[in-house]
């Protein structure tokens, strides 16, 4: 095969890549024409058996935070480590207001009563700062375990979560999201577990699981 061969097979193969992409755009614009929401406020669900959830959420926040959003999060459960996002997002000062209110996992405590008045805490946190008019994004970290332990009622959840002003984007993360919360969620991703290292004897470390 002679070089002009081979610069008419790789114009043919970049031709048919230029024209196979052209329709993918095609396509792509056409989805993108057919939304009419300019904006809205979601309700966004983290949940799943793998690593990862609120570890997507803090992403979230920090593309927020990037736009000039200010920001309320609220840690169900976690409180009592010492973790590289607060300690982070701590330094943007009044744009982030971070209320770590659990106790530490239901295993941790032991104490049925205790854990109940922790999320109830952290419920009414969430209350007062769904109510701030300031605030874009609001993260309920570990909501989901909260929930899936019957230490908040459901009902009362949704429906605040519902009545939210139509502006505010809220990010709940656990496993076990109940049924009702993921119906009523806009956006509801599932962290799926492949392999952890925890299996292989690697303890949480600072900086990756905290």
């Amino acid at each position: 095969m002679t070089d002009i061969d081979n610069d008419i097979d790789s114009n043919s193969e970049a031709g048919r890549h230029a024209e196979k992409m052209k329709k993918r755009k095609a396509v792509q614009d056409a989805e993108v024409a057919s939304k009419t929401i300019d904006a809205k406020g979601l309700l966004i669900v983290n949940t799943g058996p793998g690593k990862g959830k609120s570890t997507a959420a803090f992403g979230l926040v920090l593309r927020a935070l990037g736009h000039g959003w200010n920001v309320g999060i609220v840690q169900f459960i976690k409180g009592a480590w010492d973790t590289g996002e607060r300690r982070a997002l701590e330094k943007f000062g009044t744009q982030v207001q971070f209320h770590a209110l659990g106790e530490g996992f239901t295993w941790e405590t032991q104490d049925k009563a205790r854990d109940i008045a922790a999320a109830q805490a952290a419920w009414a946190k969430s209350r007062e700062l769904m109510a701030d008019a300031s605030l874009k994004l609001i993260v309920l970290d570990e909501l989901n375990i909260a929930l899936r332990y019957d230490y908040l009622p459901l009902d009362e959840v949704l429906a605040a979560l519902s009545a939210r002003r139509e502006d505010l984007n809220v990010i709940v993360t656990g496993r076990n999201a109940k049924p009702d919360l993921i119906a009523a969620a806009d956006l509801v991703t599932e962290m799926t577990l492949v392999k952890h290292h925890f299996k292989a004897g690697v303890k949480a470390q600072a900086g990756i699981e905290f």
